[in-house]
């Protein structure tokens, strides 16, 4: 029993946020959890960041684009979405794979927070040096 399902998946991470996007072709709607692009990311650096994989493929006003975000802060959760966005469009259509990766859209930013040491302000920050 197939089900046809008109939706293509992509899980996208950043930092500690974690986005499962999920596209399908439409007029270029994108609601990301349950709120309007607009409303969700409200800087447009933010907003850049997170449309990056569908200007580069000319297809934005191609595909609908629903996305459920958790963890992280803003720049994280843009992060992302984009990665979600182009490993979904790169399931969609195979001809784009070549142009996301080699405007690096495929990969995975691993840079993490690094942990805070005890005995120090931050993970790397130390106290003041006093010579007496």
């Amino acid at each position: 029993m197939a089900v046809n399902n008109p939706y293509i998946w992509g899980t996208g991470r950043r930092k500690s946020a974690t986005a499962r996007v999920r596209i399908k072709a439409g007029s270029g709607k994108i609601i990301i959890n349950c709120l309007e692009f607009e409303q969700f990311f409200n800087t447009l650096d933010s907003r850049r960041q997170a449309l990056i994989p569908l200007q580069i493929t000319d297809s934005r006003n191609n595909y609908d684009v629903w996305a459920n975000v958790t963890g992280g802060g803003i720049t994280g959760q843009a992060g992302a979405v984009s990665l979600g966005i182009a490993r979904a469009l790169c399931i969609e259509n195979a001809n784009f794979e070549r142009t996301l990766r080699d405007n690096r859209l495929l990969t995975r930013d691993s840079r993490e927070v690094e942990r805070k040491k005890y005995g120090r302000h931050k993970a790397r920050r130390s106290t003041q040096f006093s010579k007496r």
